[in-house]
């Protein structure tokens, strides 16, 4: 059972690597703050967190970053791990709350905006400045609909990737 849950991680963390890849081929539209991305590989992290796991979860939160660091550089891997790291948390942390006030969509959009605010965090340590907050107000909206729309996608796929992943994944 555990090689089985070890591929599927696998195969999981490749997901989410290429939907990253794929988002930063989207080209920035001038009325988003720079960077500004859809999020759809959280989509995975958030399966993730809801079927193996918070370490398994952070595995592929770790996975992105080395990514990021390999195609991108250094500053993209410090403001992928720290988005992605405190978005992982609050998905987990929003997921465990038994009386289960947010749901899917309510712990994607806490995921989303965690995401921003951590790459806000990462981008004021490595520019030295808090002028980069500026961008918070705008961050805050664009997370709010992207957390929307990567929660809304993964209601609609959840039932048929449970059906698919259940042999592998027994509770």
């Amino acid at each position: 059972m555990k090689a089985r849950k070890t591929a599927l991680l696998g195969i999981l963390c490749a997901q989410a690597i290429a939907l990253s890849f794929l988002e930063n081929l989207i080209p920035s539209l001038p009325f988003l703050p720079p960077g500004a991305k859809p999020g759809f590989s959280n989509i995975v992290t958030m399966f993730t967190v809801l079927t193996l796991g918070l370490p398994q979860a952070m595995c592929i939160t770790v996975f992105k970053a080395l990514f990021a660091l390999m195609t991108r550089g250094a500053t993209a891997f410090f403001m992928s791990l720290a988005g992605g790291v405190l978005s992982t948390l609050a998905m987990w942390a929003a997921t465990k709350i038994k009386s289960d006030p947010f749901g899917l969509l309510g712990a994607s959009i806490i995921a989303a905006v965690c995401h921003n605010a951590g790459q806000l965090a990462a981008a004021a340590v490595l520019t030295g400045t808090g002028a980069v907050l500026g961008y918070a107000p705008a961050l805050l909206i664009f997370s709010l609909i992207t957390g929307a729309v990567t929660g809304t996608v993964l209601r609609i796929v959840m039932p048929a990737l449970e059906k698919q992943t259940r042999f592998i994944i027994k509770k």
